[in-house]
């Protein structure tokens, strides 16, 4: 090829102007962003399920809660009755006030035994530290039903633990009876969550760079000033997570009084002892599907603003 074709190869093509020649440009970026649906090839297989498993259930039991079964004339349209009817139930609110006094002391006991195991892995000094990590975690991949059976034996108080410890020291303590029954069900669950929860702290402390202990040492920090100035501050993102885990889950609690249900004497825990264990009996048992709908609407809006709540406040302090 000679020089004077090389030299009008170079040279920009005439009679295209600047606006056309940006134009194309945008065409061909808007073509290739239209083409690539790389991103939906790993998206569909979650988004499928997703949709199948939680959304199409939230809107059935939203789409049923506005209906009412009758014996005689079948199911008809009764708009908000369900929920009016909610707002005035006596046991409905006695249940939600108990999870909420279940969460309001059992949360905060649990998520301070997390971060004080958290904060004792981290610092090193704890022997056994993989044992440790492991014993403590270990609970949470027992499944809830047989950590509570467990459980239920220990509390015995005629062949358990419990009634061991009674004939033993010949006391009459009794840690099913309906006064202690919920602070019971609180130990079960903090023995569950505890060891998750502590991971979460945990993996929160070793982003930590260790430069800022060094330093600190340096200085002449103590220990306890490391813990006040350097690590409790990274443990505000993860405690509103974990709180906001606690929380939702405390909301939820169904399994650990349903099966205690036929183990504590007498009616102690009734059928509305908890929102999720009253949807269950007038579901099942009550044939009342879609009041048991309209229950279980008003409890995720409940637990869905209490999160957001907790999460708008975690926010602002972070902002600071």
């Amino acid at each position: 090829m000679s020089d004077q074709t090389m030299a009008a190869a170079s040279q920009p093509t005439v009679g295209i102007l600047p606006e056309e020649a940006d134009l194309h440009t945008a065409e061909a970026r808007v073509n290739k962003h239209k083409a690539d649906w790389r991103g939906w090839k790993f998206m569909w297989p979650f988004t499928v399920v997703f949709v199948f498993v939680f959304i199409i259930p939230i809107v059935y039991a939203v789409y049923i809660s506005f209906f009412k079964k009758q014996m005689i004339g079948g199911t008809r349209f009764v708009g908000v009755e369900n929920y009016a009817r909610l707002l005035q139930d006596g046991q409905f609110w006695s249940s939600v006030g108990r999870v909420a006094l279940f969460t309001c002391v059992q949360v905060p006991i649990m998520l301070f035994l997390s971060a004080a195991m958290a904060l004792a892995l981290d610092s090193m000094k704890l022997h056994g530290a993989k044992f440790f990590r492991i014993s403590t975690f270990l609970p949470y991949a027992v499944p809830a039903v047989v950590s509570t059976l467990v459980w239920g034996f220990v509390y015995g108080a005629k062949y358990g633990l419990v009634g061991s410890f009674n004939d033993f020291f010949g006391t009459n303590v009794d840690v099913l009876q309906p006064g202690v029954l919920l602070a019971s069900i609180g130990n079960i669950s903090t023995w569950e969550f505890t060891g998750y929860n502590m991971l979460i702290f945990y993996s929160s402390l070793s982003t930590i760079p260790h430069s800022l202990y060094e330093a600190a040492s340096i200085d002449g920090a103590s220990e306890w000033q490391i813990v006040k100035s350097i690590k409790l501050p990274e443990l505000k993102g993860s405690l509103a997570i974990t709180v906001i885990f606690s929380i939702i889950g405390s909301f939820q609690l169904f399994n650990e009084p349903s099966i205690l249900q036929n183990m504590v004497p007498g009616n102690a825990i009734t059928t509305y002892y908890t929102p999720n264990m009253y949807a269950y009996n007038l579901s099942f048992s009550g044939n009342q599907s879609n009041y048991a709908a309209a229950l279980a609407i008003v409890m995720a809006v409940i637990t869905m603003a209490i999160a957001y709540a907790v999460q708008l406040k975690s926010m602002k302090e972070q902002m600071k």
